[in-house]
């Protein structure tokens, strides 16, 4: 069977299955070429180019498989900066997103086996950080920032619970589904001290979240807020200024225009009326 002639509608045909993104399994990365089905990918491996580019690798393997790691750890690295920056992210969506471009360099190619395996290198290296490896630095940070800090309140004032009604709180966890994530709303009701009914703002919807699942909500200097541990729980205050290093801020209570330093989790923006449904 001939080749199809220019400017018939099976040369056009052709020349669009060209440009397409095919399988990875019919791709040859020793010849850069992709075949677009099994029999071609079997002609293409029996060609005498081919063998002679299995001839080369066989000289010198560590040479070709080294070079094919290097360009695909720089391409991946450079996909992972350009659309993600530092944000958390699944290695498998940013291998999703490199394997789309026509012309990257296939893993099978390289010395990692799989993306576990790359990832796992990465981590070795310090290219990337493991989650959990992330959680621990910044609950550090947190820690010694909060030592580092003198506040007002007593240990003995400290409770595990700190959920109020009227506070704006903001939800933290995914387990709800992303519509929900980073969702801002105020608390309706305390329900045996560690969960509330929280009623949405932009979604108006009303949930029953555990205090797990919430975080508190900082609002803009002169802002009315309501104490939630401590010392001073209970009593409501004015935001005066937010010491960003020290994870805390410095309010003037409203009972006795005293200023206060407390750590930001002990506080929480009071919910306007205007605001409540």
């Amino acid at each position: 069977m001939g080749k199809a002639e220019a400017g018939t509608p099976k040369w056009l045909a052709n020349k669009m299955k060209s440009k397409g993104l095919q399988k990875l399994r019919w791709f040859c990365q020793m010849c850069n070429k992709q075949c677009r089905d099994e029999n071609g990918f079997k002609c293409h491996t029996q060609s005498e180019a081919h063998q002679r580019q299995l001839l080369l690798f066989a000289d010198n393997p560590n040479k070709f498989l080294s070079n094919y790691s290097v360009e695909f750890e720089k391409d991946f690295l450079y996909l992972l900066k350009r659309c993600h920056g530092t944000k958390r992210v699944k290695a498998n969506k940013v291998y999703q997103s490199y394997i789309a471009e026509k012309d990257h360099i296939h893993m099978n190619a390289t010395r990692w086996e799989t993306l576990t395996g790359f990832v796992q290198y990465l981590g070795r290296t310090g290219k990337c950080l493991e989650i959990k490896e992330e959680e621990e630095r910044q609950k550090k940070s947190k820690r010694v920032g909060h030592k580092s800090t003198k506040t007002t309140t007593e240990p003995k004032s400290i409770k595990n619970y700190w959920l109020k009604p009227n506070i704006v709180v903001k939800i933290v966890t995914r387990s709800l589904g992303e519509q929900y994530y980073k969702q801002k709303g105020y608390v309706h009701e305390v329900v045996d001290k560690y969960a509330a009914v929280v009623i949405l703002f932009q979604l108006d919807k009303k949930l029953k979240l555990d205090q797990a699942h919430l975080e508190t909500v900082i609002p803009a200097e002169g802002q009315p807020v309501l104490i939630l541990n401590g010392q001073f729980r209970g009593e409501t205050a004015i935001l005066q200024r937010v010491d960003v290093d020290s994870y805390s801020a410095y309010l003037q209570l409203n009972a006795s225009a005293q200023t206060v330093k407390l750590p930001y989790e002990h506080f929480s923006k009071l919910c306007p009326a205007s605001n409540k449904s």
